[in-house]
Order: structure tokens, then sequence, then C-alpha cells
């Protein structure tokens, strides 16, 4: 046989996991992982992550299966607790069926209205489940919820405000975080937890906005949790957002397996790679990385209940 193209060594290069960073001198949490979405076993991925001073692992449900996997696993593994939420972008699959998050719904005929009646149902018979797994002592937070605009109609946008309420609801009445998904939605966001008096805490996992919304989130006392984004070249904005965020509002967390943080962006990411995002935020709040990691640890115990 000949040789490989270079296209084909790229592409097997990409699936190669990165090497594992130098270890933390101080453990901290991913704050948000999908371990359902990762190749290696669960216990891999735990072992893999301690070695290098990250544990424990927030393991976050986007829909009701994975969100029952989440309990599952967190009730099984002491260093990993559950996040249980439907995504932004379940809300209006399931009000208005299996289509594209922004499918407007015809209400104008009596199948269109049945329709729309099935799914509201459908809705808070979803809802009423992830309340039941909300309750579970291992299950330390209600998300990831909230709002993604990137492909949504006004339908759809409909669905995804009422479910986020609904999911605010249920952080409030058992305790829990309210971790937060926002996807070109800002204003909204911040707007309707205003209006539904927030949760005690919030985490804004992946944290998007700039610094004008670091300093509104600091003012509410909302965390803030940078993924490997804040490492790339062009995340100016990010760094900026990360520099004025007050270190006892800061997380970390690798959103894994997605946005694997420099210098190995496009491969697989994993918790084990939170090493190299806290060093990048610790750069730019010009803090050494033992005291940006004593405070991620203890902000992440508060906004956990750890």
């Amino acid at each position: 046989m000949g040789k490989r193209s270079g296209r084909a060594v790229r592409n097997r290069n990409a699936e190669t996991p990165p090497p594992a960073p130098e270890p933390l001198s101080v453990a901290v949490a991913d704050s948000h992982t999908h371990m359902d979405m990762q190749d290696p076993e669960v216990p891999r991925i735990v072992a893999d992550a301690e070695a290098v001073g990250v544990t424990p692992l927030i393991q976050v449900g986007v829909d009701l299966p994975s969100s029952r996997w989440a309990a599952e696993i967190a009730a099984e593994y002491r260093a990993v607790w559950a996040a249980v939420a439907l995504h932004p972008n379940e809300a209006p699959r399931i009000v208005h069926g299996d289509g594209a998050p922004g499918v407007e719904a015809d209400e104008t005929d009596w199948a269109g209205k049945a329709r729309a009646a099935a799914g509201t149902a459908g809705l808070d018979a979803a809802v009423a489940e992830i309340e039941r797994m909300a309750a579970l002592p291992q299950v330390r937070a209600v998300g990831e919820t909230g709002l993604d605009y990137y492909r949504t109609g006004s339908e759809g946008t409909r669905a995804q405000q009422e479910s986020f309420r609904r999911h605010i609801d249920i952080a409030k009445r058992h305790g829990k975080a309210v971790m937060i998904h926002d996807r070109d939605a800002h204003d909204d966001v911040l707007r309707i937890l205003d209006e539904e008096e927030a949760p005690e805490r919030v985490v804004f996992h992946c944290f998007s906005g700039d610094a004008a919304m670091a300093k509104v989130c600091a003012e509410h006392g909302y965390f803030m949790s940078f993924a490997g984004n804040v490492t790339f070249a062009n995340a100016h904005q990010l760094r900026e957002a990360a520099e004025v965020a007050p270190p006892e509002l800061v997380l970390v967390e690798t959103d894994a397996p997605f946005l694997t943080p420099k210098p190995y962006r496009g491969r697989p990411n994993a918790p084990y790679l939170i090493p190299h995002t806290l060093r990048a935020v610790a750069e730019a709040k010009a803090m050494t990385e033992e005291e940006l990691a004593a405070a991620v640890a203890g902000n992440a115990r508060r906004a956990f209940g750890l």
C-alpha cells in the first residue's frame, strides 16, 4: 500500500487524545462535562482526571436519557456529581416534534392545536421527570438549561423560555444550583433570571459574555465557568471577561468532548485537560496557578454544595 495522504494523517491525529498536562498542585473540579459522549469508560476518565488534580467531575444531562445516566453514574462514583435538565434546544423538539429547534407550529387548525396540546403535555411530563431526579442527593444542579437562539425561531424561543422558567423553579424548590446554557441570548437569560428571582446559586456554563456581562453577573453573585475556548487565539473577549470576573465567582470546565483547549484544539477533550484552561484564566487574571486553583476549588464547593 502507498503512503497515507496528508489529510488522512491529520484526521488520525485529530482522533488521538492529547498527552496529560503537568498536574495541578491544588485539585479543582471540572464543573461541566459529558462523559457519555467520550470514548474511554468512566473509571478511566475519572482516574486520568484525578492524576492531574482534577476532581470532582460534574456530569451534565441534556435530555431525559442523559440526565438519568448522569444521576446513575454520580450514585456509583464518589468523584462524580450530576446535573439534570432539558437542554434549551430539547424543549422545542418536545413541544413541536422532532424537527429543528426553529420549526414553527401551525396552530390555525384543529390538527395544529392538537399537536400543540400534545407537545405541551410532553414538556410537562419531561419536566416532571427532571424534577424527580433533581431531588436525588447526588444531583447538585439543574442544568444545562437556559436559552439558545443560534438556530431558533419564535415558536422555539417561546418553548425554550417556558422550559427555562420551569427549571429555575425546580432549582429553587430543591435548593440546587441552576446551570445556564446561554447562546446568543444574554439579555433574555438575565431578564428571566430577574423575573423568576434566581436561585441562590447560578452557574453560567461555558461563559460566553464580554467584560460588561461579567460585571453584571458579578453584581448578582452568579458564578462564571470558563471552558477551553478561553485559550483560543481569537477569544480576546472571553479573556477580558475572565480578567474582570471576581476570583470568588470563577469556575473552570471542559464541556468535553467539545472545546478542547490550546494547544490541542480539534482533538478529543476530557476532564484531564482542565489544567490548560485554569492556567489560561490565571494568566488573564494575573494570578498564580495556585491562587486561582484554591479559589476555584472553594467556588465549586459553594456552587454545588459539595
